[in-house]
């Protein structure tokens, strides 16, 4: 019995279950992008009390855990802030470098929590750093991998196309710890050095939770995704076996 294309568990329902799935996670994915929109919108209106700005409390966040040398810049566009690495700078946008709200201050201490996660030796940010490479590789060949296989009905090649998507859903694996870690370690220093009141803490948490669902989300697809794949894979390999 020959499948055609690796579609063959559609007959069992599969095809149906992962087309729930995807649909579902593309809801969750909207509804995660939303909520990232509204909640920085939101406390972007809220001014700390104590008039502080994103960039002073990445300082601050940094100050608080011994962290020195890392140097910042201004970068263009709207939530595009980011630590990185190589240079050891954080990149600030307008709506949060030198802004005094409550949103700022937590996306800003995000950043600076990740910087402190790499002075600090933090081991899933190295590793996630670390294989970054080989993720990418793996996100480029997946699909064409997978096509070819298909075309040429080589499940062997098919094989390796699910394989480079496991490799490339790995970083999202190792992504959603790290970003959760950072919001930790941002809001702790945020909460110990009193740059924050009491009342405005659960604010920056909601920003920062609202972004770690985008993560959440992506994850999920990656991972609905790759049963796709998997499910192809062992249509196509089972076909085969009852030509």
């Amino acid at each position: 019995m020959y499948y055609g294309y690796g579609y063959g568990y559609a007959n069992n329902g599969w095809y149906m279950i992962w087309l729930v799935l995807m649909v579902v996670c593309f809801a969750f994915t909207a509804w995660a992008q939303a909520s990232v929109s509204s909640n920085f919108k939101k406390y972007s209106r809220v001014m700390t009390r104590k008039g502080i700005t994103g960039m002073q409390a990445a300082q601050a966040v940094l100050r608080a855990n011994g962290v020195t040398g890392v140097q910042f810049a201004r970068i263009g566009g709207n939530l595009t802030d980011n630590f990185n690495p190589r240079n050891n700078v954080i990149s600030l946008s307008g709506d949060v470098c030198d802004v005094s709200s409550v949103a700022a201050v937590g996306v800003a201490a995000h950043e600076a929590g990740h910087a402190v996660q790499y002075a600090t030796g933090y081991g899933p940010i190295r590793l996630r750093n670390a294989i970054i490479p080989l993720c990418n590789f793996g996100s480029q060949l997946a699909w064409p991998m997978m096509v070819i296989g298909l075309v040429l009905n080589a499940v062997s090649l098919v094989g390796v196309g699910v394989l480079l998507f496991a490799v490339a859903t790995l970083f999202q694996v190792i992504t959603l710890p790290v970003e959760i870690n950072a919001s930790r370690r941002a809001l702790q220093a945020l909460e110990s050095t009193g740059l924050l009141t009491q009342d405005e803490l659960p604010m920056a948490r909601k920003t920062l939770f609202a972004a770690a669902m985008t993560y959440v989300a992506a994850l999920a697809t990656s991972l609905v995704q790759l049963l796709r794949f998997v499910l192809i894979f062992l249509s196509r390999n089972g076909g085969n076996r009852r030509d």
